[in-house]
């Protein structure tokens, strides 16, 4: 039951030692303010390796042509190892693939065209499964199809910024032709993606086309696959089947690191998250302790304040208070000490994180600084909790003074 007199008389008592509360106040604050920004910052980190892995799904395995750097089977090391459409077959007999693509680069025929308009752009002959490990996004139009792989068909799938480039004057890029390398090809989508603006700078267009058209033959320069839900340890497994494979086929050495480069994003990413969730724990530990710093020096001041009052609280008892209502007071205005002090520490530091998060330019490996409702609501719940741990040892202290003894105090 609220009772009105008990806080007035709360009030009162931080009104007559107004620096004290003030001090006592900013360590709690200080404290929580610190574990806000330092958490922020965390998720700031967490949120940039994330939007780094969002250009591509992140169940990913990614192998490339490299060279050999020790003999085999009568081969010198330095020897090119170089991809061919087999090798996309090879790869394809691994099992737990869930979606398996190549990609041929076109080096020589970059420069777009339409009507007056030109610009240079990187140009892909890739498989239609190409867009799911991309994480390709059609906004108009769609991507490539197996039909048009099959039917060898020159079409093309561009990127936002592509169009925006060459469709300048409002035109609808879907079925226009523009020329790749000097030749026409139908524009079947535009795309958006979420790696930036270098993947949005880019056309893609069928393997088999790019092959045929740009004197491809048989050539791929990189092959890629999800894993669907497969742990560390089987994509691990996929990888040493595949380089077994490959090695076999190539007459390389399976244990040559350097004959072909392969890149597994789900350990990776498993990896990265760990490290993520090692340094929010370490932040929790810094953080807490020095909340728990700030409490101290609350239960410190409620020990004195519980000093001060010793003969009003004697009085108190020897008018009927129970050690539940003394108890009671003492808790109370520990707690709103140090839930007011912590709140304000709370919401400078959301704040701060919010102004920085919107000032602060895209660089790798950091963004968004922010601290989500869950740990907000954690924070405030430790403020509550500590507040009353604050405050217990002196409110135990303040109902075991016996009313006689009080009395006597000066």
């Amino acid at each position: 039951m609220f009772d009105l007199d008990k806080w007035q008389e709360i009030f009162e008592t931080i009104n007559k030692n107004k620096l004290r509360t003030f001090l006592t106040g900013f360590s709690v604050a200080w404290g929580i303010f610190m574990l806000v920004i330092l958490l922020g910052s965390g998720y700031g980190l967490e949120n940039g390796v994330r939007k780094d892995f969002e250009g591509d799904a992140a169940n990913t395995i990614w192998v490339n042509q490299g060279i050999t750097s020790v003999a085999h089977e009568g081969y010198k090391p330095g020897r090119f190892i170089r991809f061919t459409n087999d090798d996309l077959d090879e790869t394809n007999k691994v099992e737990d693939i869930e979606y398996l693509a190549s990609r041929f680069r076109v080096w020589q025929s970059n420069i777009l065209s339409y009507g007056k308009e030109y610009g240079s752009f990187d140009v892909f002959a890739v498989t239609p499964t190409y867009g799911k490990i991309e994480n390709v996004q059609p906004i108009n139009g769609r991507f490539l199809n197996q039909t048009d792989v099959l039917e060898n068909r020159k079409v093309v799938s561009i990127g936002r910024l592509v169009a925006e480039s060459l469709f300048k004057n409002g035109e609808e890029p879907v079925g226009e032709y523009i020329k790749v390398g000097g030749i026409p090809f139908l524009v079947v989508g535009v795309f958006e993606d979420p790696g930036g603006d270098r993947d949005i700078s880019r056309v893609y267009i069928p393997t088999t086309t790019g092959q045929m058209v740009f004197n491809g033959g048989k050539y791929i320069n990189n092959i890629s696959m999800t894993v669907g839900d497969a742990s560390v340890e089987r994509s691990n497994a996929m990888v040493d089947e595949i380089r077994t494979r490959l090695a076999k086929k190539h007459h390389f050495s399976p244990d040559d690191q350097r004959a072909i480069h392969i890149w597994n994003n789900v350990e990776n990413y498993k990896k990265f998250m760990s490290l993520f969730a090692s340094i929010r724990f370490f932040i929790w530990i810094i953080g807490i302790g020095t909340i728990i710093a700030g409490i101290v020096g609350v239960s410190n001041i409620m020990m004195i304040v519980v000093k001060e009052r010793t003969r009003e609280i004697g009085i108190r008892k020897s008018m009927g208070a129970t050690p539940g209502s003394i108890i009671g007071l003492v808790l109370q205005e520990s707690v709103l000490i140090t839930a007011f002090a912590g709140y304000i520490g709370l919401v400078l530091g959301v704040v701060l994180l919010e102004f920085v998060g919107k000032l602060l330019p895209d660089i790798a490996y950091f963004a968004n600084p922010e601290i989500n409702i869950h740990v907000a609501v954690g924070a405030t719940l430790i403020l509550v909790v500590a507040g009353a741990l604050a405050g217990f040892v002196p409110a135990r202290r303040a109902a075991s003074i016996r009313p006689v003894e009080a009395l006597k105090e000066e």
